[in-house]
């Protein structure tokens, strides 16, 4: 489930940061002659700014929307035990590991400072 959100907000992403950049600004940016000679003039005018508007909102909102249900998808693993990620049940193992060790480990005496005679 959590991979099918990612790939879809990926996407999403990448769709929505073409249509921006297709969007004219006031700097005339990819929208101008370039956009215009790629597509024919088909992206050009009100209509054009009017449908790349629309869809860009659509898109933001699906952006949004899907960023809520990856963070509800990931509060929910991380709560239950049995759904916790293997780099997570790794981690707890290697702690539970160094915690064993140290009690194991024999006491070792501590360094004594040495003193260095001046003459």
């Amino acid at each position: 489930m959590f991979s099918i959100l990612l790939v879809l907000l990926i996407i999403v992403a990448v769709l929505m940061t073409g249509l921006i950049l297709l969007q004219k600004s006031e700097g005339s940016g990819m929208s101008g002659s370039a956009a215009a000679s790629m597509f024919g003039g088909v992206l050009t005018g009100s209509a054009a700014g009017n449908f790349l508007t629309k869809t860009t909102a659509i898109l933001a909102t699906v952006f949004f929307v899907l960023c809520a249900l990856l963070s509800l998808v990931v509060a929910k693993t991380d709560v239950s035990g049995s759904n916790q990620s293997g780099l997570r049940n790794e981690l707890a193992t290697e702690e539970v590991a160094a915690q064993q060790n140290a009690q194991n480990a024999p006491a070792t005496k501590e360094a004594e400072p040495v003193s260095v005679d001046k003459k």
